[in-house]
């Protein structure tokens, strides 16, 4: 195994292993007071699980539920060690995160050898700072996740459960698992404003490339939602919106400690009030006014009921009552506080308006004067913002080696922003023509410079080897199609999440249980299908495979769209032949064979499997729950599995009509084989048997249109394809 990682892999590799070594034989004696340490946090995380925790977080789960719902939901456990297991993992992991602090501080010796323990030394009182917001950050993700979003989401998901007939039968470790994987999102995306600012302040991201790219952080927080939240459209909005929110406020402050760093403006909260006192005390009036407003006029009233309008049962109690002092001097004391809020906030304004007032006039030390903006501070927007008096007495070789720092910053389009700005400059002195020339060559130089080095990139990425035999002959032809498909492919992927989305939304809506009890008017009159219970052993079970369902429609109904599109390149590389109007006579023979299979599957083949596999273990006085994933997918196995089935032998056939010859297909099963497997392992359960028991049938089915294509072919000496350019049309 050693032989297949490179050098450097090896050396850094051995190196986490010396310094690992060199931490344990460092804290070595003290490794007892490390364990013990570990002990603590283990055996408190195992005790605060029995007896608090689990019943803290059933009550956040059923706290926006009606008695009605809560009366349905159930936390099972499917083995008898599960609680106990579970109870001990989690455990463990809080012991190490507990003790993992204790141990690098005893270890700080080897560390320092290393260059990994800080030299300088650090204020304790920055350090404390700076893990109180980290802190105080984390908490606050919490209190969102479990004040509300937790409660609506777990309403909601049980709810849309019950409503089609499915008993949700929680998991404990599958809603355990949930529910911490969750918690620890909230509160590691709660440290967003932390980790801008500081990564601003230090240099390593700049901070106009937070500010730039905001658009691609929106769709990065969605993305994560995605994948850390339920998929319905509900709950990703109310994931995405606060991470907005945050981005944005993070965005403001990383502006303030840059704007302070950059222009080497110290703090004087004097100054700021003596020359912005209207500003301060305007915040705090409005902080003030708003509070006492909002207590005088009704506003717990007109809360509390809008609460019970989004169904909440949490209620505002009256100001009265809030503290132990009478209505009127409760709202004093409110809107003082409110004013104190208000007062600080306007403060901090004032402060960063003070700093970038003052930063915008002393760049690069000297008030006053363009001419000495440091072109290196600046991004291309500043850049091409400067005044002209920052170029004015720029020379060819400053601007060439401003330009070409950019280059090596990958910031091409600031390096051409300063060449820009460098000819208009040269244009305003009048120079001879010979300059222009210059520049020119300047110009020509950039751009070799940066084509020499996407060339190299390129070269990089491919180690310098394009050559189509060298990856499996395939390599252009693909490039081909997929060029070809480049200008349609905002049609196709608009189609694809269309259908996507409309099947989801029918599902979402009630079409799942529209399906589960169409479905149960086809079973037998002698089966009492009360005895048969559908459940939900994950929150979001349901929803993932209306994902999946809806997915997999999508793209047997965007096959036919970009096959079409496709087909003029498939027939310039001679891999299909004739008019690709055959593509609608396709359409309309799968689509034929899908529905024939799905209408026998769903008013008889399915019915008689499921009712005879409940009838068997029933007759051996087994209950019978039936997981919700398992059983929809053994339902459309059953129902248009068959029509998929049937289409592959013919669709065989029809690409032999095209130019897909015999032989190609016999020789590619392996291909084939593997790309079953991995439609397989995306839209079923997540279980090998079941992945397997979709593949074989699939298998099967291609063995068969195998043999026929042997049959029809005459053993592949002719294909039934027309000769090449007979139906060219």
């Amino acid at each position: 195994m050693s032989s297949a990682l490179d050098e450097d892999t090896r050396q850094t590799l051995s190196e986490g292993r010396e310094a690992a070594g060199a931490m344990l034989r460092s804290a070595q004696k003290d490794l007892q007071k490390v364990f013990i340490v570990f002990l603590i946090g283990f055996l408190g995380t195992f005790y605060a699980l029995q007896l608090w925790v689990w019943e803290f977080l059933k009550n956040v789960t059923e706290a926006r539920m009606n008695a009605a719902t809560a009366e349905n939901v159930r936390f099972i456990a499917q083995t008898p060690f599960d609680v106990i297991l579970l109870q001990g993992k989690i455990s463990i992991v809080a012991g190490i995160i507990v003790a993992l602090p204790i141990f690098v501080f005893f270890s700080r010796d080897a560390l320092r050898e290393r260059g990994a323990w800080p030299q300088s030394p650090v204020s304790l009182w920055k350090l404390v700072v700076l893990g109180l917001m980290a802190a105080a950050l984390f908490f606050a993700g919490l209190v969102y996740g479990y004040s509300l979003f937790f409660p609506i989401m777990f309403k909601f998901l049980a709810g849309n459960a019950i409503s089609v007939g499915f008993a949700p039968r929680y998991s404990i470790v599958k809603w355990a698992q949930f529910i911490f994987l969750l918690t620890l999102s909230f509160g590691f995306a709660a440290q967003m404003p932390l980790a801008i600012t500081g990564l601003s302040y230090s240099g390593i991201v700049r901070y106009e490339t937070f500010r730039d790219k905001w658009r691609h952080a929106v769709v990065l927080i969605f993305v994560f939602g995605a994948f850390f939240s339920p998929p319905d459209p509900f709950t990703q909005i109310m994931w995405a919106v606060p991470l907005l929110v945050l981005y944005g406020a993070s965005l403001y402050l990383a502006k303030v400690v840059v704007t302070a760093k950059r222009g080497s403006q110290q703090i004087n909260l004097r100054r700021t009030v003596r020359s912005q006192w209207n500003v301060v005390l305007g915040f705090a009036v409005l902080f003030a006014g708003t509070v006492n407003a909002f207590y005088s006029y009704g506003g717990v009233d007109r809360l509390n009921r809008a609460l019970a309008w989004l169904g909440s049962s949490y209620r505002v109690v009256p100001v009265a009552e809030q503290l132990p002092y009478a209505g009127e001097t409760t709202i004093l004391v409110y809107s003082a506080v409110a004013g104190a809020v208000g007062l600080t906030l306007g403060m901090l304004y004032g402060v960063y308006r003070d700093i970038e007032a003052t930063a915008g006039s002393q760049v690069g030390g000297r008030a006053g004067e363009p001419a000495a903006i440091d072109l290196t501070e600046l991004d291309a927007a500043g850049v091409r913002a400067a005044p002209p008096e920052a170029f004015a007495d720029l020379t060819e070789d400053e601007a060439m080696a401003h330009a070409g720092a950019a280059i090596d910053n990958d910031d091409n389009a600031k390096a051409q922003a300063i060449l820009d700005r460098f000819d208009e400059a040269e244009a305003t002195r009048d120079e001879e023509p010979e300059s222009q020339d210059g520049v020119s060559v300047v110009n020509d130089d950039v751009g070799d410079r940066a084509s020499r080095a996407s060339g190299t990139l390129l070269e990089g990425l491919t180690d310098g080897e394009r050559d189509e035999d060298d990856i499996g002959g395939y390599y252009k032809d693909v490039a081909f199609i997929l060029d070809s498909l480049r200008s349609r492919s905002f049609l196709i992927i608009g189609w694809f999440m269309l259908v996507l989305a409309g099947t989801f939304a029918w599902l979402y809506s009630g079409g799942i249980g529209d399906i589960y009890e169409g479905f149960l008017s086809q079973m037998p009159a002698a089966f009492d299908i009360d005895q048969v219970n559908v459940i939900t052993l994950h929150p979001v079970e349901a929803l993932i495979f209306e994902v999946k369902f809806s997915t997999l429609v999508a793209v047997i109904a965007t096959l036919p769209l970009l096959a079409y599109f496709a087909w003029p390149a498939l027939r310039d590389r001679n891999l299909v032949r004739g008019h690709r109007s055959v593509i609608f006579g396709w359409a309309g023979v799968l689509l034929a064979g899908l529905l024939g299979g799905l209408y026998l599957g769903y008013n008889y083949i399915a019915p008689a499997v499921i009712s005879y596999l409940a009838a068997d273990a029933l007759a051996a006085n087994v209950v019978i729950s039936y997981q919700i994933t398992d059983f929809f997918w053994l339902i459309f196995f059953t129902t248009a599995g068959i029509g998929i089935l049937a289409d592959i032998p013919v669709l065989m056939v029809l690409l032999n009509t095209i130019g897909l010859s015999y032989r190609r297909m016999r020789g590619r099963w392996r291909e084939v084989t593997v790309g079953l497997l991995t439609v397989a392992a995306l839209f079923t359960p997540a279980d090998i048997i079941t992945m397997f028991m979709v593949t074989i049938p699939l298998m099967v089915a291609y063995g068969i249109g195998i043999a026929l294509l042997f049959v029809l072919t005459l053993g592949g000496r002719r294909d039934l394809a027309p000769a090449p350019g007979t139906s060219d049309a």
